[in-house]
């Protein structure tokens, strides 16, 4: 089992920015599927960012391309987002989640999936980390 730990949310105004990290403790071999998802109320989990470590390939949501960054620190276990141009849409809690994958299932789409709300993909997920971001 991993534990994933997250920080790094905060306050900020329209156009700022925050840089979330995840650090994953435990069985990190079980984490080479890692990215993070985002929760506002009223609506569904959906996914931001991730990547599979065997990947040179990065998913980000239409709605953050250009201004979300996901990048890892294989030796601090860590997982970052850089998030920039920070709008009151992306104000939400964030997510950091893992699992593991085989190559084969990630690159037929059967495991390492960002494109829905994560339950069914992921099998460790961190506390969350609220993101809000005032106009």
């Amino acid at each position: 089992q991993v534990q994933l730990v997250e920080s790094g949310g905060g306050s900020v105004q329209t156009g700022g920015s925050l840089r979330l990290s995840c650090t994953a403790s435990g069985y990190t071999y079980d984490a080479n599927c890692m990215g993070w998802f985002r929760q506002a109320p009223g609506n569904e989990r959906e996914g931001v960012a991730g990547f599979y470590l065997g990947s040179s390939r990065r998913y980000y949501a239409d709605s953050v391309k250009g201004r979300f960054t996901i990048s890892q620190d294989n030796a601090e276990n860590t997982v970052y987002l850089q998030m920039n141009n920070l709008q009151p849409e992306d104000t939400a809690m964030y997510y950091c989640a893992a699992d593991f994958s085989s190559y084969s299932d990630y690159e037929e789409g059967r495991s390492c999936v960002f494109t829905r709300g994560g339950d069914e993909y992921f099998a460790s997920w961190g506390q969350g980390t609220q993101v809000t971001v005032s106009s």
